[in-house]
């Protein structure tokens, strides 16, 4: 990862986050530069950012987030938690058999198999890279743009978990959330109006028998859920959660 895509990665998340399109500081600049000096890997300072908003959207203030400052404790704190899971990683992981130097077995405490989970990784990164050269026919916009991104980014977790001694996949989750967040919203920055409208209109209509039982917030969560699901089946955008491995 090179130094500029550091600093576009992390100012993208966090413009992503915050909701509004406006630059970020030279203050914001300034930490974002801290971090990849210390050594902060890119993947670790976006599930920072990602928890920091999780957190806040969890009990929303009056007041926006304006500054990256916000995410700081949060982003060296998940880098306290990184530098601790490496301990005793040699260079490479071995999926087989694996067990950690206090004798835990590798994939206790993991909801699936350390190995199914890298393999899940794998398909993933694949099938984001056979989406990306066929758009590529076509040429480049912001969805190949994001899917080469998400790719990238997923080799580094995947390599990352992979080699990690105590690997957590609650965390592999936020991450892997934050990558969805960033190509859903790809999808929509190229899809033509017309279409986005249309697919819109076919799901509420979908949903029209159940209209009057929902919840309005429940009925416009799955309305955007539902949403998601048809736009990333029609741009042949794979699902990164560990939910569908």
């Amino acid at each position: 990862m090179n130094y500029f895509n550091y600093f576009t990665e992390v100012e993208d998340a966090f413009i992503r986050r915050r909701g509004k399109h406006l630059l970020v500081s030279s203050i914001d600049w300034a930490l974002i530069e801290t971090w990849k000096e210390q050594g902060v890997p890119l993947h670790i300072a976006l599930r920072g950012i990602e928890k920091a908003f999780d957190s806040w959207e969890a009990k929303p203030r009056k007041r926006s987030v304006k500054s990256l400052l916000y995410c700081q404790e949060e982003v060296e704190a998940q880098y306290a938690e990184w530098l601790e899971s490496r301990v005793g990683a040699g260079a490479e992981h071995n999926t087989e058999g694996y067990a950690g130097t206090d004798g835990r077995s590798e994939d206790e405490g993991l909801p699936f198999p350390r190995q199914a989970i890298v393999e899940h990784l794998q398909r993933a990164r694949t099938a984001l890279l056979n989406t990306f050269q066929q758009r590529q026919r076509a040429g480049a916009d912001d969805l190949s743009d994001a899917l080469t991104r998400a790719a990238n980014l997923l080799e580094e977790l995947e390599r990352d978990f992979n080699q990690s001694t105590r690997a957590d996949a609650q965390k592999l989750e936020v991450s892997l959330t934050g990558l969805e967040r960033m190509l859903s919203e790809s999808i929509r920055s190229v899809i033509p109006t017309e279409q986005l409208n249309a697919a819109t209109s076919e799901v509420k209509e979908q949903l029209r028998p159940y209209r009057s039982h929902m919840d309005k917030a429940v009925y416009k969560q799955t309305v955007d859920n539902l949403l998601q699901k048809r736009l990333r089946e029609q741009f042949a955008v794979p699902r990164l959660s560990l939910f569908y491995l």
